[in-house]
């Protein structure tokens, strides 16, 4: 495999290697291969291949003073799980983070079946083996018969689980996104543990920051109501179809979770933001749990 420099930017590193409990000026190289982190006296070499798990944006508590655009690197060394952390400017960070996550997940192939489910509907879609292609704020599938894309942004759930393919149990992702105003649910079973890992950081790394607005939101019995109906219809509906009581009420209602930019106007009615897609998804979650 071709080993190159992909990024290479001066930023904050700290290391257990450093012997030090603060962060320090230093360099910051990446190759297809290897993260290298150089410091005065100092050099830590992370092979990629031993990396399991990557964090942005959060630090571990006992350096959260020093950190704030930052990304955690964790791996493996003779049978140990240590951390590497680095921080920089925004533009060097945010294509630092990409061009990461190119590395750890590039040739990988995964099974996918897509669309697993339209909305609650389970389609005869089936398996298909498909290659990985990374772009800014997106995910591709490729190499299979319907290739396909998944803006990051459109993402409104998704969960660790296991499948069996050709009678081997392996680790798949199950995750939930709006292209439209449609609920499109997707599976992608994948080689190991540590694949899932990086897979699913980087399909949730616009999710956590939209979960905080869901968790900080707490919606009236109207509110929850309509927008559980609305998603009952598809994602999209007719205020006809919404209506739970007196019209002018329910528009009134309406207004309020437009406001919320849970709601907005669609070619054939309200229709849900991706915001409230997550509102309803998670509630329909504790209602089952």
């Amino acid at each position: 495999m071709e080993e190159s420099v992909v990024a290479d930017f001066v930023g904050r590193v700290h290391t257990s290697g450093l012997g030090s409990d603060e962060p320090v000026s230093g360099r910051v190289l990446l190759s297809q291969r290897r993260l290298v982190l150089a410091t005065d006296g100092a050099k830590t070499t992370v092979p990629l291949s031993k990396v399991f798990d990557i964090v942005v944006g959060t630090v571990p508590g006992d350096l959260q003073s020093f950190f704030s655009d930052s990304v955690t690197v964790a791996y493996e060394r003779n049978g140990n799980r240590c951390t590497a952390l680095v921080e920089g400017k925004a533009d060097d960070m945010e294509r630092f983070t990409r061009v990461l996550f190119k590395a750890l997940l590039r040739g990988v192939t995964v099974t996918v079946r897509h669309p697993a489910k339209l909305g609650g509907r389970v389609t005869d879609a089936s398996d298909h083996t498909a290659s990985i292609s990374l772009s800014r704020g997106a995910i591709g599938f490729t190499d299979c018969p319907d290739p396909f894309t998944v803006e990051l942004s459109s993402v409104i759930d998704y969960e660790r689980t296991n499948r069996t393919i050709a009678g081997e149990k392996r680790p798949a992702l199950v995750f939930r996104h709006v292209p439209d105003t449609q609920t499109v649910t997707s599976i992608a079973t994948v080689p190991d543990k540590r694949i899932l890992n990086v897979l699913g950081r980087y399909i949730k790394l616009e999710y956590d920051e939209v979960m905080e607005d869901v968790e900080a939101f707490d919606p009236t019995e109207e509110q929850l109501e309509i927008l559980v109906s609305i998603y009952s219809a598809g994602g999209e509906a007719n205020i006809a179809d919404v209506v739970t009581g007196d019209v002018t009420q329910t528009e009134m209602v309406l207004d309020t979770l437009r406001d919320e930019n849970l709601v907005v106007d669609g070619d054939s009615g309200a229709a849900l933001t991706r915001k409230g897609q997550m509102i309803v998804t998670s509630y329909m979650e504790s209602v089952n749990s």
